[in-house]
This record gives structure tokens, sequence and C-alpha cells, in this order.
């Protein structure tokens, strides 16, 4: 028998980590949570995970920051990441940038709001 995949998933919104949660469990997937970015790199350091999925905008450490540190890390640089980002709209008002998302070595881009299913499609993807 194969071991379930772990996804983990990281945003400040503590109900999109639940209701992303509450999906990826349902399609059989072990479910690893973090909040901010510092919290992100305890998770993967205690439980690799196969996928991550990472939210942008963030306390402490943002999306780009974090996956950048993966992408760049021997250890973890094949760690699939997706990025969940709403800076396409609130762009002209925060500090983050187009050019933070062009450079971004992540697997994916997903849009906020997100579509569960896609998001589903996406993971299942990555994680083989």
């Amino acid at each position: 028998m194969r071991k379930e995949k772990l996804i983990l998933v990281v945003d400040d919104d503590p109900d999109l980590v639940e209701a992303v949660s509450i999906k990826l469990k349902s399609e059989n997937f072990r479910v690893a949570k973090a909040y901010d970015g510092i919290q992100a790199w305890d998770r993967i350091k205690e439980e690799r995970p196969d996928v991550i999925i990472l939210d942008v905008m963030m306390p402490n450490k943002n999306g780009y920051q974090v996956c950048d540190e993966i992408k760049k890390d021997p250890e973890y640089k094949d760690i699939a990441v997706i990025l969940l980002t709403a800076v396409g709209d609130a762009v002209t008002s925060t500090s983050y940038t187009h050019w933070d998302g062009k450079t971004a070595l992540a697997d994916e881009f997903i849009p906020k709001p997100i579509d569960l299913d896609n998001l589903m499609e996406i993971v299942r993807d990555y994680a083989g």
C-alpha cells in the first residue's frame, strides 16, 4: 500500500487553510498546516511535504521569499510549490509586484479566490 502524500497548506487566513485542508483530506491526502512563512519552514523541515500550497501575501515572510528559499535549497528544491495569489488585484496597493511573480520559481500559480476543484486537479498532478 502506498503512503498518502503530504500536502502543506500555508496561508495567514485560517478559514482558507481549513477549507483547503478539508478538501485535501476528502481526497485522501495527509495535511500539514502553517500560517506564515516562518511556520512553513518549520513544517517543511519536520515533515518534508510532497506539495506545498503557499499564499503570497503573509506576515513575517511572504510566499515569494519562501518559494525562492525552497527552490534554491538542494534538499527541498524538488518539492512542488503552488503559489496562491491575490496580488494581481492588489498590486497597486501592496509592496508585492508583478516582477516578484514573474521571477518566483513556483511550479504553479493559482489566483484567489481559489477554485478548489482546479486546485485539487493541480495537487493530484504534482503529488503523482
